[in-house]
């Protein structure tokens, strides 16, 4: 679940912008960039995996 400030909405405002910045960067600092935002995405994207419980 996300916090009220990591709506998919919040998100993608926030992604977009990093994304231009990242494409401004050379190429060994723009791969790096990258794969920083490919963690953490994974890492927002697998934490929505949790089973629910009933209860």
């Amino acid at each position: 679940m996300t916090s009220d400030d990591e709506t998919p909405t919040a998100i993608d405002d926030a992604l977009m912008p990093r994304l231009r910045v990242i494409e401004d960067q050379p190429l060994s600092t723009r791969a790096e960039a990258y794969a920083q935002v490919h963690d953490e995405l994974q890492k927002l994207l697998e934490g929505g995996d949790v089973p629910r419980t009933h209860g």
